[in-house]
């Protein structure tokens, strides 16, 4: 029997072999090149880390840490947490940070300080979750964009980058609890309980009432998680830079936690500063049926947005110290990579020259 025409064709068409076979070659050695450094490299040796930089498991234990780190301390400034949003939207009636602890004290006992705390933990845990772990994505996705010279030279930039794109994701997750919190500490016999809060919220307002803050939530926390991220990294190299008598690699974990709370508290001031006047929009327009952004901006006017600042520089420098605390004795914990600060590439040093 003679092939059919499908037959042949089968036989010779291009693909039904390859066309080249694989030899082995006898090749001269040749010197191993070094792995490419990224910004983020590891700063101990592989033998001394549980798992290899940017694999799931680091981005993982990245994101737990940002759980614990996120949700505890938030947790922990409830009561400073409540007293700032009460300044927020009523100032007639709490006058000072002293004077609102001691009203709210007066009225709903001491209990009555820890309002909120259910919907703060789950809220502020998811946000962490997303915060720290995208941020780790992000900032290798960008650095390998970029390059090893780029990302040296434009690091600050890719630090606002990484932190902004992580911090769009995390207010999404963070937004439904935050409306409810609000509303708790601010609407005093509106709910006590995360559990009355949010199924009245949703029986009023429906699903829109847990996400009308989320656009005022990204013009406070996007500005905010850049400063946080951005002014850290660079407060971190500074200080090994200038202020601490002997690099890193020989200072002690203690001593290398200490830099990092330093650090976090520096940048959580300027956190608090830049991120303020969005706070008191969210705090108001939570608070407010049918309120918008636009018009609770009109209502505050331009001193108003400012109420509550000191209550809250304490409290995010305080909160951003020990985030970053937590999170890096995360990572300390379980070994994981940790970055060093950066330094110049050698291709790029030859490029430049003696001028850095």
């Amino acid at each position: 029997m003679y092939p059919s025409t499908l037959t042949q064709l089968a036989w010779t068409n291009p693909f039904n072999r390859p066309l080249f076979t694989l030899r082995k070659v006898r090749e001269p050695p040749q010197s191993r090149a070094p792995p490419k450094r990224r910004l983020a490299a590891a700063a101990v040796a592989d033998a001394e880390v549980s798992c290899g930089f940017g694999s799931t498991k680091y981005y993982a234990l990245c994101g737990f840490g940002g759980i614990l780190s996120c949700g505890i301390t938030h947790t922990a400034v409830v009561p400073l947490d409540l007293v700032k949003c009460r300044l927020q939207v009523d100032p007639g009636k709490y006058k000072s940070i002293f004077n609102g602890f001691s009203v709210t004290v007066k009225e709903d006992g001491v209990r009555g300080l820890a309002k909120g705390w259910a919907p703060t933990f789950i809220g502020y845990s998811m946000q962490g979750l997303c915060k720290f772990g995208f941020y780790e994505v992000f900032k290798t996705l960008y650095s390998d964009i970029l390059g090893e010279e780029n990302t040296y030279l434009w690091r600050t930039s890719l630090y606002l980058a990484a932190s902004a794109s992580a911090e769009f994701f995390a207010d999404i997750a963070l937004a439904p609890m935050e409306a409810c919190k609000v509303r708790i500490q601010t609407q005093p016999g509106y709910a006590n309980t995360l559990r009355e809060c949010a199924p009245k919220m949703y029986a009023e307002e429906g699903l829109w009432a847990f996400y009308k803050g989320v656009v005022p939530l990204w013009m406070r926390q996007i500005p905010y998680t850049m400063m946080k991220f951005a002014c850290f990294e660079r407060t971190v190299e500074l200080l090994y830079k200038h202020a601490v008598p002997k690099p890193r690699s020989e200072c002690s974990k203690p001593e290398q936690l200490l830099v990092t709370f330093v650090a976090g508290y520096i940048a959580g001031v300027f956190c608090a500063i830049v991120s303020h006047p969005a706070d008191s929009v969210v705090s108001v327009l939570n608070k407010e049926k049918g309120s918008t952004a636009v018009g609770v901006l009109k209502k505050l006017g331009p001193m108003g947005v400012w109420k509550g600042l000191v209550a809250r520089i304490i409290m995010i420098g305080t909160l951003t110290a020990l985030q970053w605390f937590i999170y890096d004795s995360v990572k300390v914990y379980f070994r994981l990579p940790r970055p060093p600060p950066p330094e110049m590439p050698e291709s790029l040093k030859k490029k430049l020259g003696p001028t850095e």
